[in-house]
């Protein structure tokens, strides 16, 4: 069995799976982690306990193995961890040791609200069972097949090899859409795809023969579209007028970008795409309008990177429900091809465009787990269960 802990920055999923199972056994999601931490359970496993009110991830992590520990089914052979940033050197899941621990513990600064989670757990992990095996997977990764244009940015040349690139994140969602889209499309899948993973961090990613060849976030999370309070790709003037003309420490900028902008900061009301449709203030609104536009402007540059496109998936929380959401892009891509049916975008079906569409439009429920259970499994080897 491969046990997998994905660590956000205010919450925690943890899943179980059996080997060559794509379903899970169980998943566990904790929500809302130094607040009101919220607990969702589905499958076979009952935690018998109430989730206590814990001030850190840490704290949840610890609490939520040491209830693990006492199932007397559970044997383990390998943790998957989501690490979100890998750096220059991981093109793949790595077996986590000390050495990688403290290249790891170097790309803080560039994943602030990602990598100490993801560290975290890996303690929390070799606490609770000292020795097993466990595997870093990458958010990161997955872009590493980018041409050297794609991930370089216009800034001089010894900052550049000095691994100040493109990174790109969503990784692991992107690798599963890949693995999955084939079975969906068929041979499109291995033409010029465009998905949107859409959530409380969102981006873009353009697949050719299901390889990452650009992606709309860079150096660090903040980058590309606008999120659920990150800005996304500002301008570079703006940061330093805030600085140098409005006087803001450079922490109080960060704060701004990525905590107070965003759904959160056009809108005034809320980061939740959920409460802004429910809301009938213009802010509102315009908040959501500009999130579809920057997503359909986003999606453009991603097509001349791809020479056309030939389908678009929709994936992460909001690309999964908000119906509106996808209309409102869609209308807006229709030019590329788009043709999105009404009915069944708002039926909950898997497939969205017309019959007689030639661009496949689909959503796909993000499934990172499953991925980061593929490759701790197959870096693991193929041990058999006892």
């Amino acid at each position: 069995m491969i046990l997998v802990l994905n660590a956000g920055s205010s919450s925690l999923r943890c899943a179980l799976f059996r080997d060559s199972e794509d379903t899970a056994v169980w998943r566990v999601h904790v929500a809302g982690i130094g607040g009101s931490p919220h607990l969702t359970v589905t499958g076979d496993l009952d935690l018998a306990e109430n989730l206590p009110p814990p001030s850190d991830l840490s704290s949840v992590v610890k609490w939520l193995l040491a209830r693990l520990r006492r199932l007397p089914d559970l044997r383990l052979r390998a943790v998957g961890h989501r690490i979100v940033h890998g750096g220059v050197r991981h093109v793949g899941p790595a077996r986590i040791d000390g050495p990688l621990i403290a290249e790891l513990e170097t790309l803080v600064p560039l994943a602030p609200g990602h990598q100490p989670q993801g560290l975290a757990c890996i303690a929390a992990v070799e606490e609770a069972w000292p020795g097993l095996p466990q595997v870093a997977c990458f958010d990161t990764a997955f872009h590493r097949t980018q041409d050297r244009l794609a991930q370089i940015e216009a800034i001089p040349r010894t900052l550049t090899e000095d691994g100040l690139l493109r990174f790109g994140f969503h990784g692991l969602s992107y690798a599963h859409i890949a693995r999955v889209l084939p079975r969906l499309i068929g041979g499109t899948a291995q033409g010029r795809v465009v998905v949107a993973h859409l959530g409380h961090g969102a981006s873009l990613c353009a697949l050719a023969g299901g390889r990452s060849v650009a992606t709309t976030m860079g150096l660090t999370t903040l980058g590309g579209l606008m999120m659920g309070t990150r800005s996304g790709t500002v301008d570079p003037g703006l940061v330093l007028h805030l600085i140098q003309s409005r006087g803001m420490a450079a922490s109080e900028v960060a704060d701004l970008l990525e905590r107070r902008s965003g759904l959160l900061g056009v809108s005034g009301i809320s980061d939740d795409v959920r409460v802004l449709e429910a809301s009938l203030a213009p802010e509102a609104r315009e908040a959501l309008a500009l999130f579809a536009y920057r997503i359909a402007r986003e999606t453009g540059s991603l097509a001349v990177a791809l020479g056309g496109l030939d389908a678009f998936v929709f994936t992460g929380g909001i690309g999964e429900n908000a119906a509106a959401i996808r209309a409102s892009v869609c209308a807006r891509l229709a030019f590329l091809g788009l043709d999105l049916d009404p009915e069944r975008n708002t039926g909950g079906r898997s497939r969205l465009d017309r019959y007689g569409s030639t661009v496949p439009l689909l959503v796909i429920p993000a499934d990172e787990e499953r991925e980061i259970a593929n490759e701790a499994g197959c870096l693991v080897g193929p041990i058999p269960d006892k």
